[in-house]
């Protein structure tokens, strides 16, 4: 630990702001944070057909990119992003972008890279004009509606993974029809609907880190619940595979993949970065409320977006799921009542070690679909809600049909499946919607009545 402290106070020489941490108390409050972010960072690569390990690798070193580049300022801990889920899935299993598997994660890779580039632009936008620019370019009912539309596009992934069954070579088996096992399907919609109530319940009446920890107990109480009553025979025993167990050692590196440019993929990934970073910069203020710091303004909305898209190159360079800033952590920090930043740290060297370790990578590929699916009802309703709180808290005003119009533009274009481009390079879906809302709101001119400009 003394190297440790010696290291620490190397790279980061304003670290002595905080308290000095212990011992125990230091590693108790890394496996804290650990804990608390692992559940969204897992669940990534799960629903994206990533590697789990991989993902928990780019966690741990993405944090350390960016307190390196905040000057280890901000208790804050970097993971797996739910925003580019849906792009992700459209790339990773499409064979339009290459035969195996691996050829279709390096095309999705290459969207990444792109989507982490475009933070350093914004950082240096932001550095030169300041962080009013933000505000003019994505206001209250651009991220609103951005953000609400991340968890509607996510809900028929929540659905599909309770529910879809596959036929012998693998095809996806039609609802009700020919194959298609009634028992299994009444199962996991039992089993999922236990997942979601338990989190639904601890998140409501829980305290403490069970609330905090609310999905990850209903996730352990599923996958528990799905082995036993599918090992006794009670449940049909397609409902769970752990023989994917067996093909990890206990010692085993993560699966990295190297990137390749795809401009569809592009396209297709790249433009999700809008929405973070908007979801960026509510995570640097929530932060620093917590904390009773302004972090926006030291180390600075520049440093922030720098270190959280060299976090998602380095991502995209091997193998790994875009990261962005986690408010789980910010809630850890907020009930323990310790800000010091080098817990985050310790929480990163945690991750990393843990993505070496096969046997917990092979348990977590084993959790049966419905069990996720359950606990994606509420994260991704939870991520809809968000956007539909940010609409509340900032008194957007939708008896103005300039704020009416540019909302129902980008709900339709969003859901709708719009697509504007070609088959080379194309925008659609969040990203499409959210640009199309940009360019509204800074063309439509705001003459109505109201209390306020959105």
């Amino acid at each position: 630990m003394n190297i440790f402290t010696k290291l620490n106070g190397l790279l980061f020489p304003r670290a002595k702001e905080y308290e000095r941490l212990g011992t125990k108390k230091a590693l108790a409050l890394g496996f804290q944070h650990a804990f608390a972010m692992s559940c969204a960072t897992i669940l990534v690569p799960l629903l994206t057909g990533l590697d789990v390990g991989t993902a928990l690798f780019c966690a741990g070193v993405g944090t350390l990119i960016f307190h390196l580049c905040t000057g280890g300022r901000m208790p804050t801990f970097l993971g797996s992003s739910f925003a580019f889920i849906s792009a992700l899935c459209g790339v990773i299993g499409n064979n339009a972008f290459g035969a195996t598997k691996d050829e279709q994660i390096a095309a999705a890779m290459g969207g990444v890279i792109v989507a982490g580039a475009f933070y350093l632009v914004l950082a240096l936008i932001i550095k030169i004009f300041g962080k009013g620019l933000m505000d003019k370019l994505f206001p209250p009912v651009v991220r609103g509606v951005g953000i609400t539309l991340i968890g509607l596009n996510l809900a028929g992934t929540a659905v599909s993974n309770i529910q879809t069954q596959y036929g012998p070579e693998g095809d996806t088996l039609a609802l009700f029809a020919e194959g298609f096992d009634m028992p299994t399907y009444v199962w996991a919609w039992v089993i999922a609907g236990l997942v979601c109530l338990t989190a639904v319940f601890l998140s409501s009446c829980g305290k403490g880190m069970v609330k905090m920890s609310s999905i990850v107990i209903a996730l352990t109480g599923g996958y528990l619940f799905t082995l036993l009553v599918t090992k006794t025979g009670l449940a049909p025993a397609a409902l769970m595979d752990t023989s994917v167990i067996a093909d990890y050692g206990w010692v085993q590196a993560p699966h990295f993949v190297l990137p390749r440019f795809d401009l569809t993929a592009i396209g297709m990934i790249a433009p999700i970065a809008i929405v973070t970073c908007v979801e960026h910069v509510g995570d640097v203020y929530a932060n620093g409320e917590v904390v009773g710091k302004k972090f926006y303004d030291d180390p600075g909305l520049h440093r922030t977006m720098l270190g959280d898209g060299l976090a998602t190159m380095f991502a995209g360079l091997v193998g790994g799921p875009p990261n962005t800033t986690y408010s789980e952590n910010t809630a850890v920090l907020a009930a323990t009542g310790n800000y010091n930043p080098a817990s985050l740290r310790i929480a990163a060297l945690i991750a990393i070690v843990v993505s070496f370790f096969g046997k917990a990578i092979g348990v977590i590929q084993s959790v049966p679909n419905c069990v996720l699916g359950g606990a994606c009802i509420v994260l991704y309703g939870m991520i809809a809600s968000v956007g539909l709180r940010t609409l509340v808290e900032n008194k957007v005003d939708f008896t103005k049909n300039r704020n009416l119009c540019i909302a129902a533009v980008m709900l339709v274009l969003a859901i709708g499946g719009a697509v504007i481009g070609n088959a080379v390079f194309s925008f659609q879906n969040i990203g499409l919607g959210i640009i199309v809302g940009i360019v509204l709101n800074l063309i439509i001119p705001d003459r109505e009545p109201g209390s306020q400009k959105q």
